[in-house]
């Protein structure tokens, strides 16, 4: 039977009804079956609560800036599938991925996969094909029990940590932590990008005998009115240009990147030291990631953002901070493992109207708008808001009620960050 990607997603949606099952034994299965050829002569794994796309999204500049052939897998999307699986910046076609699939298919006989392992496997069948230099994995939820973990990571990242799929990955930091450590290999480089990460993550990297590189100790950021300066312990100093992704924390991002591919390069391979610099620059100049404090433009102006958790909504509200500008209205939708106070509680009283936007047409896990106005009422008692069945409606009623000099910031859920795109596309 010949299917096309939207019937073969379709598909993937239900021969398995659970949606989220970690574990490695059933995927790994299958790809020793396809005969788990490497997806790349090197390989990058990114974890993290927040700042994986961003941190994927860099590497990826830097190393096409050095001239190298390079695959990056990423979720979730934001308007195609396709999106999830890059070679060398350009998304792979609709007949790529059915390929792919039909091979996962054939080899996967009665063993049951998730949605997000036929994408890992069609990710990694795809970049062995394509004979790359380096791959980029963005783990999607945890670390060690996640599909992208069949891989051993050359150098593995792990950007923050804070709380959030709690259900899945443990009660608090120290725990998350650990689940997120179990990228790491032996003997090879883990980075660490927040300068305060738990002692759990710490304890887990020195327990497996990775090699641990961490941000304000063995790499560092110096800003200054000219740009910026990454420092290494090992006396290496770099000036940089700022990145062109916007929000603070992006210089984190921006380090952590930079950090994972000298660490990668320590041998001389595969970039050499004396492109090292102009590949850096480029990259960072060059990156371009959606749904990450993305201007749209417009009157009153539009920024999308796909924050969804408390450490999110703290960016954002550090990102707020530096730039005052006006009213702000808040296009808000989330979902039910979300936890929602926490993100309101961060932004709270930065946003001057909430237009809060309803999920559950979009997803079983979605929040409906009548929830979210009872946990807002309850966080923010005096936040003025109104309540909408969907993003669009939401975002109808934000435009409607901005004035010259306000601004609107769509932001909470990936779903709300794909209604706004795909509005605009449309």
């Amino acid at each position: 039977m010949t299917r096309t990607l939207a019937q073969w997603l379709a598909y993937q949606e239900r021969v398995n009804v659970r949606g989220i099952e970690l574990g490695l034994d059933r995927v790994r299965t299958v790809w020793q079956r396809m005969g788990a050829a490497a997806p790349a002569r090197r390989v990058i794994t990114v974890a993290g609560t927040n700042g994986k796309g961003s941190t994927v999204a860099l590497l990826e500049a830097m190393l096409i800036a050095a001239g190298l052939r390079v695959g990056s897998f990423t979720s979730p999307h934001l308007l195609d599938y396709n999106e999830r699986v890059r070679i060398d910046g350009t998304d792979a076609d609709d007949a790529s991925l059915v390929a792919s699939f039909g091979r996962i298919e054939a080899a996967r006989g009665d063993l049951p996969l998730t949605y997000f392992e036929f994408g890992t496997l069609a990710a990694l069948d795809l970049f062995a094909l394509a004979q790359l230099d380096v791959a980029i994995l963005e783990v999607g939820l945890g670390g060690r029990l996640d599909a992208v973990n069949i891989v051993d990571a050359d150098v593995a990242v792990v950007t923050t940590v804070d709380l959030d799929h709690v259900d899945w990955l443990g009660p608090d930091r120290d725990s998350i932590g650990r689940e997120k450590a179990g990228i790491a290999r032996a003997g090879r480089p883990a980075i660490v990008g927040e300068p305060k990460p738990p002692p759990g993550l710490l304890d887990a990297l020195t327990t497996c005998g990775a090699s641990v590189e961490r941000a304000g100790i063995d790499f560092s950021v110096e800003r200054h009115a000219n740009g910026w300066r990454w420092r290494h312990r090992d006396g290496m100093v770099m000036e940089l240009p700022d990145p062109a992704l916007a929000a603070p924390v992006q210089f984190a991002n921006a380090a952590a990147a930079i950090a994972a591919l000298h660490a990668l390069c320590a041998d001389g391979e595969p970039i050499a030291a004396k492109n090292f610099l102009a590949a850096v620059s480029n990259g960072l100049q060059g990156v371009r990631v959606s749904a990450r404090l993305q201007s749209l433009g417009g009157n009153p102006p539009l920024i999308v953002d796909v924050g969804h958790n408390p450490q999110a909504a703290r960016a954002l509200a550090e990102w707020l901070d530096a730039q005052p500008r006006g009213v702000l209205h808040a296009v808000y939708g989330a979902l039910a493992d979300k936890d929602v106070a926490g993100v309101i509680g961060a932004l709270g009283s930065r946003v001057g109207h909430w237009h809060l936007a309803g999920l559950e047409r979009d997803t079983p896990r979605g929040l409906d708008a009548a929830s979210l106005a009872a946990v807002l009422r309850q966080t923010l008692p005096q936040a003025s808001f109104d309540a909408h069945a969907d993003v669009a409606s939401a975002l109808a009623a934000a435009r409607a009620a901005a004035r010259p000099g306000e601004r609107i910031l769509a932001f909470g859920s990936f779903f709300v960050a794909s209604a706004v795109l795909a509005e605009r596309a449309g």
